[in-house]
């Protein structure tokens, strides 16, 4: 397989361009495991990842768990009202409020690298214990993606589990000053070629459009934050829940025909996972 492209080794031609549109911030509220779990049966999402120490997620898990679900590891809860705690219980992950920080900075300054690796693997193991077939790794706010001592645990737990990751583009390794893609090669884990990112907190609508219009060939993820509007969510949300409402509204009518029209092929992180599987047991 050596030289071959991740589609090629996937199965597509190596201009064909194949998508992964996920869903982020499952479990954080009853109302996002609506608007995802829709986008995911019902329109063009193809996965998401849950955010496993909200009070919500064990419904996520139910709900949801013959789908193709990843963990969404979770360092920080940035809403004014509404927090959570980690389920490890480390000081260094909580505020003097007793809830996990509000910003990955305050992580960085204050969270011991080890607690957060301990509370890190709890997540997903809690999350395997739940049922749910886990496909894949990502980070909310980034907050084990963009720092190398955090990285470290981020990659450390997808070899571990044999996980693919979420990762960032070659333009974002570059601003991030580390080599985070060889590395993960190194470890024989995989992720995508491209990762698109949408501008927060601009409204995704024409944002999405054009960055589907213009995908390029190779494997690529986009994600999206789509939650049901009302009551739930413009009291925890009141400062963005327009935009995670109109991500919704993406998923149940306005981009799918923007979808068909870009000629994409989507896939889940699910055939990546067990690639990497295949592959490191081939290997062995």
């Amino acid at each position: 397989m050596s030289g071959l492209s991740l589609a090629e080794r996937l199965g597509y031609g190596p201009d064909e361009r194949v998508l992964i549109v996920n869903c982020d911030d499952l479990g954080s509220s009853h109302a996002a495991n609506i608007g995802i779990e829709d986008a995911i049966r019902h329109s063009f999402a193809t996965s998401a990842t849950v955010m496993v120490p909200c009070p919500w997620a064990y419904e996520a898990a139910q709900r949801c768990r013959e789908l193709d679900v990843g963990v969404h590891l979770t360092l920080t809860a940035e809403y004014p009202g509404y927090r959570w705690r980690s389920l490890t219980g480390a000081r260094s992950l909580h505020n003097k409020e007793g809830f996990m920080p509000a910003t990955t900075r305050e992580v960085y300054a204050n969270a011991d690298v080890e607690e957060a690796r301990a509370e890190c693997r709890a997540q997903i193991a809690q999350a395997l214990a739940w049922g749910v077939d886990v496909t894949h790794l990502d980070s909310h706010m980034g907050s084990v993606q963009t720092d190398p001592r955090f990285y470290a645990i981020y990659l450390d737990l997808a070899a571990e589990f044999r996980l693919p990751l979420r990762m960032a583009s070659k333009s974002g390794e570059r601003a991030l000053g580390f080599p985070c893609r060889q590395r993960a090669t190194d470890r024989g884990v995989l992720y995508p070629d491209h990762f698109i990112s949408p501008p927060w907190p601009e409204p995704t609508r024409p944002v999405v459009k054009r960055l589907l219009q213009n995908v390029r060939p190779g494997v690529s993820e986009v994600y999206l934050h789509p939650v049901l509007d009302g009551p739930e969510l413009r009291a925890y949300d009141p400062e963005n829940g327009h935009i995670r409402a109109g991500d919704d509204a993406n998923f149940r009518d306005a981009l799918r025909q923007v979808v068909e029209d870009a000629s994409v092929t989507l896939i889940s992180y699910r055939p990546i996972r067990d690639l990497q599987r295949a592959e490191a047991a081939a290997s062995a």
